[in-house]
């Protein structure tokens, strides 16, 4: 793809040429125009190095992707400014600290980018001292010291941990040493074999396999400002001279990395330098709207003094210390510069100035009809180029100019172009489209035809895999053994039995009973969820035998009316949808992401269903952001396309017209109508859509409850989707009932209530989790704590530097308005509105469209805002007395923010001084730990376990859960609906091996103790010798060559999968070697052999007894190097030969 036709045309034009002259030092260009431009000036005049500068971070951000695109072949970057503030406990992101060190280190040693965009603040910023930051550079073959390069990424602020699986981590086991460079897209492995780089690779996050080889990587810095001799020697002078500030200067003299320490950098630094002093001599420098960038700094400095007095109040410093800056002024930075500026202003001043003449694409008519204006334009011989968001888009972008009447043409590179009477079709997007009059060029972007707006980057299927099903195990906490009940799990310890040992769990029971359980039957463990403070279970009594068979019994009252409600599911008719159209592809192309695997999955498994004859139960649960809103539109459009119309069931006014937005951009090309539903409607508004649904003319409708109302009738209802579901009372769930009898329902949420998600996990609704979250989003920083005017403050006013929104939740209608009286008091800048249930329809939909076009800066409002409203540019939420609200409200609120590449911050406060119940403290502290992303379904398990689950379908609450623990009663669940339907019940049958070798991983080999447990566990449910070489290949790769006693697990692994398969219980093995030989017997019990089996095993294995009477084999291995593969390649052998024998019996 390439725009080089545009740029050259452009730079024929009287204002790029004005640009490249030394004695012109301004032009004007249009702000549509900017970036081609730029773009066009940097071509004409072949410069090195160019940096430009705008006055704010959004115009910064928009002009870098218009510039990526543009200038395909050409290295450009985003130069970011620090989220952070003077004295906040906080440091930036490493995403940005990386960035900021890779560009800085690239400008002072000529290896940077070609273009450089920055925005005013992060122009203004001090930075680091010169030549003391440099990268570490590794190549395959290089010779390394291992342990000299793992102290100096720590001295560069990496943290070290077990496993790396967030930037800025490293971790070392044995000869392999992994690292998360803060500028890469996956960590980096590095396998050395001796002192030599054998292997260079990058692996991925969630199951930390090689993913892609390298041949070399640099590795920058984790931190913007480290402990280096001239900054601990600059702090150790500040012991003396500034006193106040002694914790903290001694902490970096003593070379210490702490949270928030980059406050500090304008004290450790000896002279304040900018990134400007970073550019080479031959650069060239561009000021976008200087009188504006000049505004900012000024308003920076002024909004930095007033929010450093209250923020250095946390760190206890005095007034003296506030005579630094984080920012130069504006004129400084002239001074700094070694190369020329120019400028470039949007609008024209003065009479002469050179001027670009670019106009707006502007369509007289509707959206939808725009092949008149692209006529108009070919006719009078303009140049025309439509810019599609993605390839993805390309071909249905060029497919909607077809329908129009338009010919086109649907290109590589615009250098392609043959004919001037086509629309030419390319990828790459812009912001905004453009119209050049004097050169008859017009740029049309997708969103000036379609509303899709370009969005920034793709979901990266690289989260950590958090598992769902299996926590660690934590010392200390309550576990449930399958067949001993209820104990406090005390750790994984290593016991010997003569010279071998082994790794047991130990369990702790009633009265101090002991358990020792084999590390490789972790599989009979399960973390306990379901109370506090359970009662333990006495070992050999009877006591728990008789709590399963009572739960059982319990379980089967409800099992019945689970399986003839699944039953009835199965058996009802419902309408299968034929495989995807052309059409389906096409919409699903313009999705301007890249798909995550989780979605991938979810949508084939939505799609699967729906094609099905009986009818789809399916929830999908996924955190707030993950792309559910995708799956249900493409479900919806599958849907419409068969003539079925559809219903979207929001919980909340805002939501379904929010919603509405979303699918009316997304199927504004096809021949749908949708028609919201909701109180925003007038009484005639609401009869005209109920009339069109019962005649068919309204294919798609979102609407709140209303929906359920008795005077909606549908015409051919096919799909029902539910979103947030958690909103809905049971009230509501019944009348769904009656809805949904036979079509298809389609549920999404990022915090299920307890009974959605037991149904799900018990097998009667179908469940998928979406975990992977979108590119570069940062866990939301989670504040709970006292209500504080000075917190309060503080927050409102970070948000207004960095240019962002904010929610303040105030879940009372009464006082409300004195809420954000107060509010407009404390911070008299912030432009403040209100927004709740009670409010006219007309002035809420206002009063929330116009905060989300800025035009406030602090919305205060009710839990309104938690259903699902997605605000980018929304990154802080204050909640004020949060006690009050529930573990699936909070979470949902917390997911209104944090939704951009940007640093969130959540603030749930509580009223001073007052007492929380047992139950608001445990909720404000779940939220308050799981703070990971992705973590709703956890979430949604804790609120299981602080308010019970309930009857499954009724509405009373019962104690079984809590005396057996949810995955064991869920597993109950299964075996009893199993039964019930006639289904064979599939579980492991404990196998007893007891071999005088030693298996087990060592410490030393894996040294985390949750990575050892992971290991353990899925050794245990291993179900073939397939998943066991899996498992062999995946240690070499994470962990490196394999000592024996771990390769004896393995082998005890396969041997266990073998004799599953015969229905083999128990191995027990001796050694009975002489001075110099090797003599194994092993019993294996029970097993059956036919006569001609019983000659073999004698044959090969002299000595051997088969003893028919007792169903036991005693196999001797004479000088075997290797008895255990000897035995598994035995019972290998023996299952081939039943299996051979079984298809036989089949054949004839």
């Amino acid at each position: 793809m390439s725009f080089k036709s545009i740029l050259s045309a452009l730079g024929e034009e009287e204002s790029i040429l004005a640009l490249a002259r030394p004695s012109i030092q301004d032009v004007c260009v249009p702000e549509n125009a900017h970036a081609l431009a730029i773009a066009s000036y940097f071509h004409l005049a072949k410069l090195e190095t160019l940096f430009v500068v705008t006055p704010t971070i959004e115009e910064a951000s928009n002009l870098h992707a218009d510039l990526v695109s543009i200038l395909d072949d050409i290295r450009v970057e985003l130069f970011p400014a620090w989220e952070i503030l003077p004295f906040e406990r906080v440091s930036p992101t490493l995403n940005t600290m990386g960035q900021r060190i890779k560009i800085a280190w690239g400008l002072r040693n000529s290896k940077g980018p070609k273009v450089v965009v920055s925005p005013i603040r992060a122009t203004t910023q001090i930075i680091a001292p010169k030549n003391e930051i440099k990268p570490i550079v590794v190549s395959r073959n290089d010779a390394i010291d291992l342990q000299k390069t793992l102290e100096r990424l720590i001295q560069m602020g990496f943290r070290r941990v077990a496993q790396v699986e967030n930037k800025g981590e490293v971790a070392n086991r044995g000869s392999i040493l992994d690292v998360y460079p803060t500028t890469a897209e996956a960590p980096i492995r590095i396998d050395l074999w001796g002192d030599v780089v054998e292997r260079l690779a990058q692996f991925s996050v969630s199951d930390q396999l090689t993913i892609a080889e390298k041949e070399q990587v640099q590795i920058f810095p984790a931190r913007e400002l480290l402990p280096t001799k001239s900054v601990k020697d600059r702090a150790m002078g500040l012991i003396s001279s500034a006193p106040w500030g002694r914790a903290h200067w001694e902490k970096i003299a003593d070379g210490e990395i702490f949270d928030g320490m980059e406050s500090w950098l304008p004290w450790v630094v000896d002279k304040e330098e900018t990134i400007l002093g970073c550019l080479p001599q031959s650069s060239r420098l561009i000021f976008i709207d200087p009188e504006r960038s000049k505004r900012k700094v000024e308003e920076l400095s002024f909004d930095e003094s007033r929010i450093v007095s209250v923020l250095s109040q946390t760190w206890d410093i005095e007034n003296e210390a506030l005579t630094k800056r984080l920012h130069v002024p504006f004129d400084k930075i002239f001074q700094q510069a070694p190369v020329p500026a120019k400028s470039i202003k949007s609008f024209s001043e003065e009479e002469g100035q050179p001027v670009l003449r670019a106009k707006r694409w502007q369509l007289t008519g509707p959206r939808s009809s725009f092949g008149d204006e692209i006529q108009r334009l070919l006719d009078k011989d303009y140049s025309i180029y439509a810019i599609a968001n993605s390839s993805k888009t390309r071909k249905a972008l060029g497919k909607l100019f077809e329908r129009e009447g338009v010919e086109t043409g649907i290109l590589e590179t615009l250098d392609d172009s043959e004919s001037s009477q086509i629309v030419c079709v390319i990828d790459g997007p812009i912001c905004q489209g453009v119209i050049f009059p004097s050169t008859r060029i017009a740029v049309i972007c997708e969103e000036d035809l379609t509303g899709r707006k370009r969005l920034g980057g793709t979901r990266r299927g690289n989260a950590s895999g958090h598992k769902v099903f299996h926590e660690d195990l934590v010392v200390g906490s309550y576990v449930v053994h399958d067949h001993h009940g209820v104990a406090i799990y005390k750790g994984n310890v290593t016991q010997s039995i003569g010279a071998i040992e082994r790794d047991y769990f130990l369990l702790e029971y009633r009265k101090g009973d002991r358990l020792y359980v084999p590390a490789e039957q972790i599989n009979l463990l399960r973390p306990y969820t379901g109370g506090s403070h359970p009662r333990l279970s006495r070992m050999g009594g009877s006591d728990w035998q008789k709590t399963k068979t009572r739960v059982r019994s319990e379980i089967q009252e409800i099992v019945e009316d689970l399986v003839s409600l699944y039953q009835k599911r199965l058996a009802t008719e419902g309408h299968a949808y034929p495989p995807d159209t052309p059409w389906q592809r096409e919409i699903e192309d313009s999705f301007p992401f890249q798909e995550t695997p989780d979605q991938i999955i979810a949508i084939q498994e939505v799609k699967e269903d729906m094609e099905r004859r009986q009818p789809m139960d399916r929830l999908v649960c996924g955190d707030v952001g993950f792309g559910k809103t995708e799956i249900a539109l493409r479900a919806a459009f599958k849907a419409i396309q068969d003539n079925k119309q559809v219903a979207l069931l929001v919980p909340t006014t805002l939501l379904a017209q929010q919603h509405f937005q979303t699918f009316s951009t997304r199927l504004s090309a096809y021949p749908i109508r949708i028609e919201v539903l909701s109180r925003f409607l007038t009484t005639k508004e609401k009869s005209r859509v109920v009339n069109q649904l019962s005649t068919g003319e309204v294919d798609l409708v979102i609407g709140t409850h209303r929906l359920l109302s008795d005077d909606v009738v549908f015409h051919d209802l096919g799909l029902l989707v539910v979103d947030e579901e958690q909103r809905f009372g049971v009230k509501h769930k019944e009348m769904l009932k009656e809805l949904k009898a036979s079509i298809d329902v389609l549920t999404l949420s990022a915090t299920p209530i307890p009974r959605t998600l037991e149904m799900s996990l018990t097998g009667i609704r179908d469940l998928t989790t979406l975990n992977t979250p979108p590119v570069d989003r940062q866990p939301i920083l989670t504040f709970v704590g006292d209500y504080e005017e000075s917190i309060v403050i503080a927050a409102i006013r970070r948000e207004l530097l960095r240019e962002g929104q904010v929610f303040f939740v105030h879940n009372r209608v009464a006082d409300i308005e004195k809420m954000a009286e107060t509010l407009r008091n404390l911070v008299p800048e912030a432009r403040i509105a209100v927004a709740h249930g009670q409010m006219d329809e007309n002035k809420l939909e206002k009063v929330v469209m116009d905060f989300w076009e800025g035009s406030f800066d602090v919305l205060v409002c009710t839990t309104i805002i938690e259903s699902g409203i997605d605000m980018p540019s929304v990154n802080t939420l204050i909640v004020s007395n949060a006690d009050r609200l529930g573990l699936g409200q909070l979470h949902q609120l917390r997911g209104r923010v944090g939704r951009s590449e940007s640093r969130a911050y959540a603030y749930l406060l509580t009223p001073k001084g007052s007492s929380l119940s047992d139950t608001a403290y445990e909720r404000l502290r779940t939220v308050g730990e799981a703070t990971e992303l992705g973590s709703g379904f956890r979430i949604a398990m804790r609120d299981l376990e602080i308010r019970g689950s309930g009857n499954l379908l009724g509405t009373g609450q019962s104690g079984h859960v809590a005396s057996v623990g949810y995955d064991l009663y869920c597993q109950l669940v299964n075996e009893e609906v199993s039964a019930l339907k006639g289904e064979p019940i599939h579980s492991f049958q404990e196998i007893s091996i007891e071999l005088p070798v030693a298996a087990q991983i060592p410490r030393s080999y894996i040294s985390q103790e949750d990575l050892r447990l992971e290991a353990y566990r899925r050794l245990a449910i291993c179900k073939s010798l397939e998943d066991v070489s899996e498992i062999h290949n995946e240690w070499i790769d994470r962990f490196g060559s394999i000592p024996s006693a771990a390769k004896n697990l393995l082998s005890v692994a396969k041997l266990r999968c073998e004799a599953r398969k015969l229905g083999i219980l128990e191995i027990a093995g001796r050694n009975l070697a002489k001075t110099g030989e090797s003599k194994w017997v092993a019993k294996i019990s029970p097993i059956s052999l036919r006569p001609s089996e019983i000659v073999r095993v004698k044959r090969l294995y002299p000595g051997s007894v088969v003893k028919d009477s007792l169903e036991e084999l005693q196999i001797v291995l004479n000088h075997s190097e290797t008895p255990i593969e000897d035995l598994v390649d035995y019972l290998q052998q023996l299952n081939s030969s039943l299996e051979g024998e079984a298809r036989n019996k089949q054949l004839n």
